[in-house]
This record gives structure tokens, C-alpha cells and sequence, in this order.
């Protein structure tokens, strides 16, 4: 009948339309008000040691345990403890303190790889846990824990202003207190600690030359040979009387075969250094570079060479980056 196909075309519009307006809802939802998902937040683990439990709870089982450097994506956070996930696949919970955010892991390993490029000035150990930091100063991101006795080499050094508490200056604070900073490497960290956490450990064979001066750095200038042992020859450094600069003293010492002791071939004192003291080796020669400030705050490099047992100076170059070598006797 007529009016009952007008009935079912009816009824045929109104389901078009009917899909056609749902269809338009979904479009606009998804694309239009459906928030996007965030990216997971990637974490690197900063303990050595790091469980990873099924559940926060009290009672719980170890599901993986991860170590330093391992990558990890942030699942979700409850309180003192995040969810994540780890390069495996393994999901579990972990305590965030142990996490530090991408960025600041990356620059830590930046500074490992710079260090790998350097020569340390003297090595030692930890005297209470102490943590690393990116930066020279309390208040820069941490990059973990060196634990009490963990060895470490020392390869920079810079005082930094303490800041005043409360982080107001005082007519007392004016002339304020500094931190001595060591950059250092221990295994696969690298970063910056409080000196005073350090000690540094003279190797023994120099170290009773120690005993009347401060020795803050020792590089190895060759080796000689004494019958079947082969003797390391030392350039050493020593501060007196000052903070502001690394050193003041350098001293060399050499190996007599014939007195079968060390030898102090040469010192030199007044100087105004900074750390790195550089050894290179050209024709099987040893050079030392000091990185040195004149009265005026100019700065410049002496260099001297080793010649079997002695120290000649060959002269300067200006600046500090400098790799070029010196006129002989000329500054």
C-alpha cells in the first residue's frame, strides 16, 4: 500500500541519518576533544641495586631486579612509588627516589664520556656517602650515591661560593665561605662531590715525600726500567697557604737505580695554578703543561720536558686551551 512505503522510507531516512549523526559524533570526539595520549616519562635507575616488587604493599615478591643505568618508563606513581615498565617488558614497582628523569641521567653520562678524553690529577675515596651532583652546588640535580670507601679519581677542582642561609645576603655574608667541588669518575659515574667527602690516597711509593706539603694531584711522567720491575717517574703538585688556586708547588720525582729510592729532581714554587696539569709524549719524551695566571690574570701554559732525570723548561704559549707547542725558551 502507499502509505506503508512512505512508512519504510521513512524509516530508512531516519536510520541514515540516524548513523550519519553518530558517525559525525565519533569523528568530532576523536579528533576534536579526546585528549591525546601523554608519552610515558622515561626514568633511569640510580642504585645499584634495584628490586622490583609486584605490589607496594607489605607483603610482596621481587619480580626483577634492575641495576644502575637501567631505562625505565613510568607506568604511574603512587606516593612514594611509581610503576614502571623496563626493557624487557617486566612491569613492576620500584621506589622513586632511586629514578632520576632522562635529561639529567644523560647529562651525567656526557660528563663520563668528557672525563674518558682526560687525565685524572690524583685518586682517592669517599669518607661518608656522598652524593653526586651535575653541577658544582647543593642545589643541582643529584645523579646518585657514592657509597663510604668507594675509589674515585679526581680530575677537576673549583671553589663556589656557599650560599648564605635563607639565600639572603648579609653584611656578613659579603666576604661568604666557598665549597671545594672535585669533578671526579667512579666506575660508571661521573660528577661533581664535595672535596671535604674525599680523601685522597698518595701512591705510597711518594708518599712519605708528603709528608710536609699538602699533595693535591700526582700524574705519571714514564716509566723506567730497574732490572725486571719497571718504576713509574712522578710530576707532583702541592697547595700552600691558598684556596683560590689548585696548586702552588710542583715537584718531580725520579727513580735512581743506584740509590734505589726517589729522587727530587725539580721543584718549582709561586705559582698560581689551575687544574688539569697535562702529560703528553712526543718522541717518547715526556712534557708537562701547568696551567698557570700572572700577576696581571693573564693566563698562559709553561711547558717542561723530562730528559732522563731532568726538568727543562720549554717555554709558554697563551691561554689555557692551547695544545701548540713552545719556542724553546720563549714566552
Amino acid at each position: 500500500m502507499p502509505w506503508e512505503e512512505a512508512i519504510n522510507k521513512k524509516s530508512v531516512i531516519v536510520v541514515v541519518v540516524s548513523v550519519i549523526t553518530l558517525s559525525a559524533v565519533i569523528f568530532i570526539y576523536y579528533h576534536w576533544f579526546r585528549t591525546p595520549a601523554r608519552p610515558r616519562q622515561v626514568n633511569y635507575v640510580i642504585s645499584p641495586s634495584l628490586d622490583m616488587l609486584d605490589t607496594p604493599a607489605v607483603v610482596h615478591k621481587v619480580v626483577a631486579v634492575l641495576k644502575y643505568g637501567d631505562r625505565v618508563e613510568i607506568l604511574k606513581v603512587q606516593g612514594n612509588w611509581a610503576k614502571v615498565q623496563a626493557g624487557a617488558g617486566t612491569e613492576g614497582w620500584v621506589i622513586t627516589k632511586e629514578l632520576i628523569p632522562a635529561k639529567i641521567y644523560e647529562g651525567g653520562q656526557k660528563i663520563l664520556k668528557e672525563l674518558k678524553q682526560r687525565q685524572p690529577q690524583a685518586a682517592g675515596h669517599t669518607v661518608q656517602a656522598v652524593n653526586i651532583h651535575l653541577e658544582p652546588r647543593r642545589d643541582t640535580p643529584t645523579l646518585g650515591m657514592l657509597m663510604q670507601g668507594k675509589t674515585l679519581e679526581v680530575f677537576d677542582r673549583r671553589m663556589v661560593p656557599r650560599k648564605p642561609s635563607g639565600g639572603v645576603k648579609t653584611a656578613a655574608s659579603s666576604g661568604q665561605e666557598s665549597d671545594a667541588w672535585y669533578l671526579i669518575e667512579s666506575g660508571t659515574r661521573a660528577g661533581w662531590v664535595l672535596g671535604r667527602m674525599v680523601t685522597l690516597d698518595i701512591p705510597q711509593a711518594i708518599s712519605q715525600y708528603a709528608a710536609d706539603y699538602n699533595m693535591v694531584a700526582w700524574l705519571v711522567l714514564n716509566k723506567v726500567q730497574d732490572g725486571n720491575t719497571s718504576v713509574p717517574q712522578y710530576l707532583a703538585a702541592d697547595r700552600e697557604g691558598t684556596v683560590q688556586f689548585d696548586f702552588t708547588h710542583i715537584r718531580v720525582f725520579t727513580w735512581s737505580v743506584r740509590a734505589q729510592h726517589y729522587v727530587t729532581s725539580f721543584v718549582l714554587g709561586g705559582l698560581r695554578g689551575s687544574f688539569p696539569i697535562r702529560v703528553e709524549h712526543i718522541k717518547n719524551v715526556p712534557y708537562f703543561r701547568l696551567r698557570l695566571v700572572d700577576s696581571k690574570g693573564n693566563k698562559f701554559q709553561s711547558v717542561y720536558g723530562l730528559f732522563h732525570t731532568i726538568v727543562r723548561p720549554i717555554g709558554t704559549v697563551k691561554g689555557w686551551e692551547s695544545n701548540a707547542m713552545p719556542q724553546r725558551g720563549r714566552r
